[in-house]
């Protein structure tokens, strides 16, 4: 009787096994179709607030955008069946929603409706995705990312270093794009945090015995020995480095940030993150007081409102724009295509969040960052549940970096902190970001699928 009800139990458990990679694919594509009808209407209000007539032409290219998503479905139901759910519609939507805003400025520039904004993140959003497929299709183990954890190390140093290079260099106010041929130009830091995101999760997980070593108690905390100290510092170094010579001080704060959050996981000792912390502020103030475009920020900042410091170049004409379209709002929205946010320099880059605030009012800003908190938060649930090191500490720290980027572009935006030039993830214009946040999403889906697949091993 006893061997009858384990046999049953065990079958039962087979059974559910088999049926758990539909149930979850099910659940993908029902949220993905809601998704398809939150886009299409999107860009159908903007097409109606600003022109009072809809565009079929651009409505059947965004049609073409979801079959590629639809692709990307098929190919986990094939590829990695177990793959987490809510990953690829909430990156969906989120695009989806930047895509409708990045079009209504186009049609506020041109009375046809179409640009060069809205035309070129078709492209790179085409682009993304089928990226993301590839990553699918081909990275069957993640593990193997492990093999090459400095190879990755040396490709993020190199990507960082190609603003540098004569003949790809873009002049801009900082130095951080390359233009290959005149065609087109990227980000090359958009990557590069993924290449050292890996090599930061392999390095990590090669020398935590070392970084969780006895150190030395004060003020409650066991602080490390200065020689744990060095990778730490040095990363820190490197940061200020990007800071004082590409003129990019969002880029060195969030691969400074990536680190330090990572070596917490990796280590669980507090004592990392206070230094990290104070190396962070402590880096800040010495910018702050060294270098001029760091200090034209800070005044920005702290005296936005200040008549000269608005007229003048540099100045908060930008952040006091945005401010003031983010008020024009108000809790509801003006309504699509109903409010002026092509008023702010670079509201489809820098500013599309405020553009987005003006338009859908606080309410729906806030609905955007509870997706980036969904979003955020089924990462860190997947490096939880991993068994391995190495997968636990890539998918925390890229999920973590990307709330931190969220974080750093609102809190820009909205005078928390002092403005720096990063994109607002998936929402913003830009190719080089919207390639590298698919390739996160698609590294997501690989480890998720590799964690539920696996057997675990049960104790007693």
């Amino acid at each position: 009787m006893t061997a009858s009800v384990e046999t049953d139990t065990t079958v039962l458990k087979a059974l559910r096994k088999l049926r758990m990679p539909q149930t979850q694919r099910n659940r993908e594509l029902g949220l993905l179709l809601f998704v398809f009808v939150i886009n299409a209407v999107a860009v159908a209000l903007v097409q109606l607030g600003a022109t009072d007539a809809i565009d079929w032409t651009f409505l059947n290219y965004c049609g073409g955008l979801t079959l590629l998503v639809l692709a990307l479905h098929v190919v986990l139901r094939l590829k990695a069946p177990q793959a987490d759910p809510f990953v690829v519609p909430i990156a969906t939507l989120l695009s989806g929603i930047g895509l409708a805003m990045i079009y209504r400025l186009d049609i506020a520039e041109s009375s046809t409706g179409w640009g060069a904004l809205s035309t070129r993140q078709l492209v790179w959003l085409a682009i993304a995705i089928v990226g993301a497929i590839a990553i699918v299709i081909l990275l069957r183990n993640y593990r193997v990312l492990f093999r090459y954890t400095y190879l990755f190390g040396l490709a993020g140093v190199l990507l960082l270093l190609l603003p540098f290079v004569p003949f790809l260099a873009v002049e801009e106010n900082a130095q951080v794009w390359v233009s290959v041929g005149g065609i087109f130009s990227f980000q090359p830091g958009e990557l590069a945090k993924i290449c050292l995101g890996i090599f930061f999760a392999g390095y990590l997980v090669r020398t935590r015995e070392a970084m969780t070593s006895v150190g030395h108690r004060f003020l409650g905390l066991t602080w490390p020995r200065p020689r744990e100290l060095g990778p730490l510092l040095i990363v820190w170094g490197v940061s200020m480095l990007i800071i004082v010579m590409q003129r990019d001080l969002g880029t060195g704060l969030l691969l400074f940030g990536m680190f330090v959050a990572m070596l917490y996981v990796a280590t669980g000792k507090t004592s990392w993150v206070f230094i990290g912390v104070a190396l962070a502020v402590g880096g800040a103030i010495l910018a702050s007081r060294v270098l001029p475009y760091v200090t034209g920020r800070f005044a920005a900042w702290l005296n936005a409102f200040d008549p000269e410091v608005i007229e003048q170049y540099g100045g908060s004409y930008q952040l006091v724009t945005g401010l003031f379209g983010m008020a024009n709002g108000g809790l509801i929205g003006t309504g699509w295509g109903r409010g002026y946010p092509d008023l702010t320099p670079l509201a489809h880059n820098d500013y599309i969040f405020p553009s987005l605030a003006e338009e859908l009012g606080l309410v729906g800003v806030f609905a955007l960052l509870a997706l980036y908190m969904v979003f955020t938060s089924r990462g860190i649930r997947i490096g939880i549940a991993g068994q391995d090191d190495f997968g636990k500490l890539l998918a925390t720290g890229l999920s973590f970096t990307l709330a931190l980027q969220v974080f750093i572009m609102v809190g820009g935006v909205t005078r928390l902190i002092p403005l720096t030039g990063l994109t607002t993830p998936f929402l913003a214009a830009g190719g080089s970001s919207l390639v590298a946040n698919w390739l996160i999403v698609a590294l997501l889906l690989r480890i998720s699928d590799a964690v539920r697949s696996r057997p675990r091993v049960v104790i007693g």
